[in-house]
């Protein structure tokens, strides 16, 4: 499903540039960018026999998996339905934990537990496939509609997006890469989590638990690869902390726009990048990638 490129100058004005379009992957049916990629993961090794699969998950992915996996099994020709692992951390938000129950129907399994990359590690030693995308080349291929979608854009020149594994970021960036040399793509992490990020500098960032809950990857598999795909690029790295969240997520509520912290995180990075005196000719790009 294509979901909408929405031009908004007046909230760009007020994070200090005209020419902003909000890419709404928070309105995907299945509810964030995640559900570009994780279907087609599942797509692609369902169609080479497999009936099995795991993932470890903030909730996005999860969610998306789950959501995907239902609308398999509910084809009243299926002989063979689906099995899904979900494991969520302890400590994952509320809203999403609830939406993980409502939408796991017959054959999905959740469980929550301290250690869910453990978990899913012992998964896949039982046969199931992991549907973790930093460590699945086949997670990239997904991202292409999404970038076909961005580069209708207007004369786009910058794309900002939050990374947690940074495999969408890494996706959209290789992309853009190989069909311009125009489009740049800038990825945004938080005061407490922020290994991508790490790799293009040096931040001073608070001690704090970041109200975004989506960025949680402390592994980053993908460091080096995403770091210079987005270099080839033009592109960039920011952090965001929790007072900056906060003042763009009101912002955004001044303007109509009701988002969560995460779907602040890349409007944080195009205020900042405009404060570091980044200048724009052409359009930008924040993907609300969802909650």
């Amino acid at each position: 499903m294509i979901t909408p490129n929405e031009y908004r100058p007046e909230l760009g004005k007020m994070l200090g540039y005209e020419g902003l379009y909000l890419k709404r992957e928070d309105l995907h049916p299945y509810a964030s960018h995640k559900g570009r990629s994780i279907p087609f993961m599942i797509d692609y090794y369902h169609e080479r026999g497999e009936r099995q699969f795991a993932i470890s998950s903030s909730g996005n992915a999860a969610i998306a998996a789950a959501l995907h996996i239902d609308h398999i099994n509910a084809d009243p020709d299926i002989q063979d339905p689906i099995k899904l692992k979900i494991f969520v951390g302890n400590n994952i938000a509320t809203p999403k934990l609830n939406t993980l129950r409502q939408v796991c129907a017959d054959n999905i399994t959740l469980e929550q537990c301290e250690r869910p990359l453990m978990a899913l590690s012992d998964a896949t030693k039982e046969g199931y496939i992991s549907l973790r995308q930093s460590t699945d080349e086949i997670a990239l291929t997904g991202y292409k509609q999404l970038a076909e979608e961005l580069i209708a854009i207007p004369k786009l020149e910058t794309v900002f997006i939050a990374a947690s594994s940074g495999t969408a970021a890494e996706a959209l960036a290789r992309y853009f890469v190989d069909a311009t040399d125009k489009i740049s793509v800038n990825i945004v992490q938080t005061s407490s989590c922020h290994a991508l990020a790490d790799a293009f500098g040096t931040y001073v960032l608070p001690k704090e638990q970041s109200a975004a809950d989506a960025i949680i990857d402390i592994i980053a598999y993908r460091k080096q690869a995403l770091f210079d795909i987005i270099v080839k690029s033009g592109g960039n790295a920011w952090c965001a902390t929790n007072d900056e969240i906060a003042n763009v997520v009101a912002i955004a509520k001044s303007n109509d726009l009701d988002i969560s912290a995460n779907g602040a995180l890349p409007l944080v990075a195009l205020k900042q990048a405009i404060d570091h005196g980044r200048h724009f000719d052409g359009n930008v790009v924040c993907i609300i990638s969802g909650q």
